[in-house]
């Protein structure tokens, strides 16, 4: 009876006929009623290659739920554990638990997510120790267990990401992206560094996300993967358009819509993000060209205030240069100034003897000079100081205060 039902199980599974056929082609309906005759005494007496096929079962329907019915999904994946954990089947119990994890974290209970996740990993530390398969007398592969640490570290990468933990989630991610590429898996890490990228725009830092969007680019590009080449351009689209830079990011943006104008069918989400950058883009680039016209107008404007200045400078100039010339020429035909007038001490005695109403001969008396040596001093003082007579040099002279 057990024999048989371990042939039905695996018979539903590789056929998938009758009854309601989950997104994979399996066939639950079937399956749930085959799995529903593993009373607790059938599983008790079960030999370990039938309880194998059991948990595989029960696993399948906790997968094949997972989109259908989450409670019914979560059932199965405890009756899965209930049939691993007591008998250190260590791969299945990191399944399970990873998908406990997965459901939790969908219903953002991420505290009950980190518990089985953290519960998964610690399966696959067993499993890296040494843990025995039941379907390998090697062991586990070194490549499985990697395997099951990359998908979990991802995992976790996320959790910490929505919990605000960001040192934490690129911790994880790191260690996702070693094991990628130890194994050359090229697309794994284009996606991986693409979800960094997008992480490090939200925290806004712009200079770590356009690392993380290059380095997308470059793996896409080592994998020859056009849609993840699409999807790296779509960061750096993003990148640009939130930096201003309008024509690098409409470059990027435009070969993503181009790409997806030839695959309708992919995407059809992102290809919308993808429009919707593009039209914020656009609408960036339409207020810069219209603040790069106001701003030459201004300039225009500006430059012809300066010419304008400039000219009624020149002219200034030109009229202060005429002025200058003029007042240097009328200064030139203007006759010496008195007070730059130089006497010799003969004639500051004589000036000031004139000044005492002294008479010729008296002042050439009391200087012992000769009545004609005074009369010629007197002309020739009456010439220094430009003036008509001995009464006009005597007050020109008090007034300049030569005497």
């Amino acid at each position: 009876m057990k024999k048989v039902l371990l042939l039905t199980l695996l018979s539903l599974l590789a056929t998938g006929v009758y009854g309601y056929n989950d997104h994979r082609g399996h066939n639950l309906d079937s399956l749930e009623r085959a799995v529903a005759k593993w009373t607790p005494d059938a599983v008790d007496n079960a030999g370990d290659e039938e309880l194998i096929g059991l948990n595989i079962a029960y696993r399948e329907l906790m997968l094949g739920y997972k989109q259908i019915s989450r409670e019914k999904s979560i059932f199965y994946a405890r009756k899965a554990l209930g049939i691993s954990q007591p008998r250190g089947w260590k791969a299945a119990d990191a399944d399970a638990l990873r998908y406990l994890g997965q459901f939790f974290y969908a219903r953002e209970q991420y505290d009950s997510a980190l518990v089985y996740y953290n519960a998964s990993l610690a399966a696959v530390d067993a499993m890296a120790a040494g843990a025995v398969s039941p379907t390998d007398s090697k062991g586990y592969s070194e490549q499985l267990i990697d395997d099951y640490y990359s998908a979990l570290y991802g995992a976790v990468g996320n959790l910490h990401n929505m919990m605000g933990n960001i040192p934490e989630a690129m911790d994880y991610y790191a260690k996702a992206g070693a094991i990628f590429d130890k194994y050359g898996w090229n697309e794994s890490n284009s996606v991986l560094w693409y979800n960094i990228g997008e992480t490090w725009m939200d925290e806004g830092d712009n200079r770590k996300a356009k690392e993380a969007y290059d380095k997308s680019v470059g793996y896409a590009q080592a994998a020859n993967d056009s849609t993840l080449l699409i999807v790296a351009y779509k960061g750096l689209g993003r990148l640009y358009t939130e930096e201003g830079q309008t024509r690098k990011a409409l470059r990027y943006l435009r070969e993503v819509n181009a790409w997806y104008t030839v695959h309708p069918e992919d995407g059809p989400e992102f290809r919308r993000e993808n429009l919707e950058l593009i039209d914020m883009a656009l609408t960036q680039q339409k207020k810069q060209l219209g603040w790069m016209l106001a701003g030459s107008v201004l300039v225009i404007v500006l430059l012809a205030g300066l010419l304008v200045v400039a000219l009624r400078l020149r002219k200034t100039r030109h009229e202060k240069a005429e002025a200058s010339e003029l007042i240097e020429e009328v200064l030139q035909e203007l006759p010496p100034q008195r007070s730059d007038i130089k006497l010799s001490q003969r004639e500051r005695d004589i000036l000031d003897l004139l000044s005492k109403g002294y008479t010729a001969p008296d002042i050439a008396g009391a200087l012992g000079l000769s009545n004609d040596t005074i009369r010629w001093y007197r002309k020739k003082l009456i010439a220094k100081f430009d003036v008509a007579n001995t009464a006009e040099l005597i007050s020109t002279a008090k007034d300049m205060g030569v005497i």
